[in-house]
């Protein structure tokens, strides 16, 4: 798990707050949301009136630590897919690159398989988006001589982590 905070800029958010719309529209979503893993909520789209989606990203970051201590449990590494079934409405979680969690409410006028097939693609796009923004991150810390995450490493620490 990366805990580097990410800055967003408003135009990264706009591309991102983007994706949401085009996902939560083309999955027949009631709610789409995206959170840090430490429980922030980044940006959320849909029937947000009446949700307290602060509450729900702080709880779905626990939920994905939760699992992830399981996962370690049986030797994987992490589940980067979690379903929750429920009798009305149903909630699809995912990862995008080990730094945000996506999560998508929708009820019976959506489908898993229909989720489950735009909730791909998007994680594909988002996984760009914050590439994109760590990338620039980087090139900022560097013209400013600021240390970047990775500055820290060297070759020997590497050497003695993979031996």
């Amino acid at each position: 798990m990366v805990n580097t905070s990410i800055e967003i800029y408003e135009e990264d958010f706009k591309k991102i707050d983007g994706e949401l719309v085009k996902l939560n529209q083309l999955a027949s979503a009631k709610v789409t949301f995206l959170v840090d893993k430490n429980g922030q909520l980044i940006a959320s789209v849909g029937e947000t009136q009446g949700l307290d989606t602060t509450s729900l990203a702080s709880l779905t970051a626990g939920n994905i630590a939760a699992t992830g201590g399981m996962a370690e449990l049986i030797g994987e590494k992490e589940f980067s897919i979690l379903f929750h079934e429920g009798e009305k409405d149903n909630i699809h979680i995912s990862l995008i690159g080990q730094r945000a969690i996506l999560v998508v409410v929708f009820d019976h006028r959506s489908s898993l398989g229909l989720v489950r097939l735009r909730v791909k693609k998007s994680v594909a796009a988002l996984t760009g988006i914050f590439n994109n923004i760590l990338d620039t991150m980087n090139e900022r810390n560097s013209e400013e001589g600021k240390p970047t995450p990775f500055t820290e490493i060297t070759d020997e620490d590497i050497e003695n982590l993979f031996g």
